[in-house]
């Protein structure tokens, strides 16, 4: 798919109205984990998996609806020790090898050939990541907030994004005793382990706070879901735990290995003032890929739910349903 066919004849703006899955379940993958998983749309429709951000947020029913039920069928994972998903904030045998495993255990456990990966943030990550180790299962990707899991990303989310919100960066190193600031990863690292909830709970609030305070061109209400502990303590204990660990992926691994995926359509959503993932990264993952599109949204941040960003997704996901997956799948 080239540029100059972006989104042709597609003028929806708006998400499409809440659908309700039609089933659902838990999937045993095995190393004490196991994850909840449901599928909305039309169980004959073109197979299309979300992958949450985070990692550790887990899946929302607004998700669905970037999606036309008569035309997808939408498969929602919430992530190992995310959302629903047990045990929760767990990150024993929690790497991205182990979630690119999971994702195939329910491709075939749902009886799926080949997929459409849809995924923002750390979500794109892992599609990216999927991908590049099984691009036969891939039928293309639509992804959103580019994030390629590389040390200058995670610095930035650390220790950057204070640059445009010094409140918020303020309050997240408070925290934080100034000895300790020097490496603020570490510092909520072992607070967001240690077993007493005195602790972990507290920083979890803490770190998810400074992330939500970031997300969006403009301020927006409190995320709902910042009141739960377990979501607060998840998102922050598994991005801490894969940020020391730089994502469990080799230095520029997804940009270098983007060959292996290239010959599949893509289609990037991206804020042009996304502060927690910056548009040259999305950029640089686009100039590697030939045919590639990136369509940057002028009056937008970091979420997937602003009013540009959740639009150009909606369309993206119509325009591959309409125009491009059919002509694939005929000739395939």
């Amino acid at each position: 798919m080239s540029p100059d066919l972006a989104l042709v004849g597609t003028s929806r703006r708006e998400l499409y109205p809440p659908v309700d899955p039609y089933t659902d379940g838990w999937l045993d993958v095995g190393d004490g984990h196991t994850l909840y998983w449901s599928e909305c749309g039309n169980p004959d429709g073109i197979p299309v998996v979300f992958l949450h951000g985070g990692p550790g947020a887990g899946c929302v029913a607004a998700y669905r609806r970037f999606f036309n039920p008569r035309v997808w069928r939408v498969v929602l994972v919430d992530q190992r020790g995310s959302g629903r998903s047990r045990p929760s904030a767990c990150i024993e045998a929690n790497t991205t090898q182990h979630l690119i495993a999971d994702l195939e255990i329910l491709r075939r456990a749902r009886g799926i050939e080949r997929w459409v990966m849809f995924g923002g943030s750390w979500g794109s990550t892992l599609a990216l990541a999927y991908g590049e180790a099984h691009p036969d299962r891939c039928l293309g990707f639509i992804l959103r907030g580019i994030f390629t899991g590389t040390r200058p990303e995670i610095d930035w989310f650390m220790t950057g994004m204070e640059q445009f919100f010094p409140e918020a960066g303020a309050a997240f190193r408070a925290l934080i005793p100034e000895e300790e600031q020097s490496d603020i990863l570490s510092a909520y690292w072992r607070r967001l382990n240690n077993p007493d909830p005195r602790v972990h709970q507290p920083a979890g609030h803490a770190w998810a706070s400074y992330e939500s305070s970031c997300a969006s061109l403009r301020a927006r209400g409190t995320d709902s879901r910042l009141a739960s502990n377990r979501f607060a303590v998840a998102v922050a204990r598994l991005e801490a735990h894969y940020f020391r660990h730089d994502c469990f992926l080799q230095s520029d691994q997804l940009i270098a290995n983007v060959g292996r995926i290239a010959h599949l359509p893509c289609y990037v959503v991206q804020g042009r003032y996304d502060i927690i993932c910056p548009p040259a990264t999305a950029q640089r993952l686009v100039n590697a890929w030939p045919g590639a599109t990136l369509e940057m949204i002028e009056d937008a941040g970091h979420s997937a739910l602003e009013p540009g960003v959740r639009a150009a997704l909606v369309r993206a996901a119509d325009y591959f349903g309409q125009f491009v997956l059919p002509e694939r799948l005929l000739w395939s």
